[in-house]
């Protein structure tokens, strides 16, 4: 009779029947599921949350025109309720970033308009930096290997330099008016950046738009009643200006600025 083959530990290796088998490889393929059904779930969260915004209309609710028309209603509720109006604020800002929900420049100005900017801005700063984080977070857990499995080398390159420089580039993106606010909060999670470094450039990156966004919204009355004085509709473009977005683009440029010289410098030192 032959031997039957053992482990390196002297075990006998008992070999599987084909039933075994098949309910091995049907197991592992239930756990694979599994798996991947957990990693998926905080993006399909956030994919079912914003479709059901959409749905049930709440997209409606946050225009200029909205906002314009309730300011009043708003002004008053806040001056009976502040400290439940400051909280709902923080909570429906956080939720709104958290679900990629497209209002985060108007509820900046809403929050300047109903609180001054130095309150709004700080309650615009943490509830966008926890909301963004969660975002990140979900993002990464579901998509963050997907770039070192099927970038090719110029790209792992570009990825490479960006993991080294993170919390720099994070800085640049946030300062820079010319990048969506949404892009910025999930591209970072296709990097291997830790998230330490996403949560306080995040935070340090929209300190300067989100002051400068409240301080518009707190002059919103200003600027409607000279709008409609001249007997034109308020967009968005009468409140944020060029010169603002120019002012943003000079930050960016200014915090570009030690990446390229110390690009420079290793390419120096080669």
């Amino acid at each position: 009779m032959r031997a039957r083959p053992r482990q390196k530990d002297g075990s006998t290796v008992i070999p599987l029947t084909e039933r075994q088998k098949e309910t091995t490889i049907a197991e592992s393929r239930g756990d694979g599921a599994r798996s991947r059904f957990r990693r998926f779930l905080p993006v399909i969260v956030i994919a079912a949350g914003l479709g059901l915004g959409y749905l049930f209309g709440l997209h409606r609710y946050f225009t200029l025109d909205m906002l314009v028309s309730n300011r009043d209603s708003l002004k008053a509720y806040v001056e009976s309720h502040y400290l439940l109006a400051g909280g709902l604020y923080f909570a429906i800002y956080t939720v709104a970033v958290a679900f990629a929900f497209p209002a985060a420049s108007l509820l900046t100005i809403l929050g300047g308009f109903l609180f001054g900017w130095f309150v709004a801005g700080t309650l615009t700063a943490f509830s966008a930096t926890i909301g963004a984080t969660l975002l990140f977070m979900a993002a990464r857990t579901a998509f963050g290997d997907v770039l070192k499995r099927k970038a090719g080398p110029a790209v792992s390159r570009i990825a490479g330099s960006f993991e080294d420089n993170a919390f720099g580039y994070l800085l640049v993106l946030r300062l820079a008016p010319i990048f969506p606010f949404l892009a910025v909060n999930i591209a970072p999670a296709f990097f291997n950046v830790s998230l330490r470094t996403y949560v306080i450039a995040t935070f340090v990156g929209i300190l300067p738009g989100t002051y400068a966004y409240a301080y518009l919204g707190e002059g919103l009355d200003s600027v409607v009643r000279s709008v409609s004085a001249a007997g034109e509709t308020l967009t968005l473009s009468d409140i944020v200006t060029p010169e603002l977005k120019i002012a943003f683009l000079v930050l960016a440029v200014v915090a570009a600025v030690p990446l390229v010289v110390k690009r420079l410098w290793k390419r120096g030192q080669a």
